[in-house]
């Protein structure tokens, strides 16, 4: 997985986002899902999200990891 470029991130579309509205979390690969989910694991444990904002991580995610 390579790290994205703010040109490569501001171009994804909100939808390829965890949290869209803060242009988090990126799941645009299945490598970037999966990492979402488990640093939004560690982040909830840290007290840095809410379980709604871990949720609408890991929803977005398994919709990616779900594609074939």
């Amino acid at each position: 997985m390579s790290k994205l470029t703010k040109e490569e991130r501001d171009s994804l579309p909100d939808d390829d986002f965890g949290l869209p509205e803060k242009r988090a979390y990126p799941v645009d690969t299945k490598a970037r899902a999966r990492n979402a989910k488990a640093r939004a694991t560690q982040e909830l444990e840290r007290g840095l999200l809410t379980p709604e904002e871990r949720n609408e991580i890991d929803q977005a995610a398994d919709r990616k990891l779900q594609e074939e």
